[in-house]
């Protein structure tokens, strides 16, 4: 992955998400080559809110827990466009985490 502005690294790797997939914050950093980053992807997923071709529903927490439902424009937004896809979400939880999960260094190596 070429060296640039982090948030759009985090991005470009979230844009590559198929639908009805989930990936969390920390498997995004790994990918990036930070592994201890999984904040700072948390911090590019609540600025990218108003870039519609990011798809930030789709980065959960590593228990599948919907930890950025509260970016999202009501607070069941985020499970709503999950499941739309496909995904299962119940408490605020994806369910069957393993067979929702992407991870991008299986994916995308």
């Amino acid at each position: 992955m070429p060296k640039g502005d982090y948030f759009e690294d985090v991005y470009e790797v979230v844009r590559l998400i198929p639908s009805g997939r989930v990936t969390s914050y920390g498997a995004i950093a790994a990918y990036l080559g930070s592994k201890r980053g999984a904040r700072m992807v948390g911090w590019a997923m609540n600025n990218c809110h108003s870039r519609p071709d990011v798809p930030a529903h789709r980065v959960v927490n590593r228990q599948g827990l919907l930890t950025g439902k509260h970016c999202f424009g009501s607070p069941t937004a985020m499970q709503e466009l999950l499941e739309a896809e496909g995904v299962p979400v119940k408490d605020d939880q994806v369910q069957e985490w393993s067979r929702y999960f992407w991870d991008p260094l299986v994916e995308l190596v």
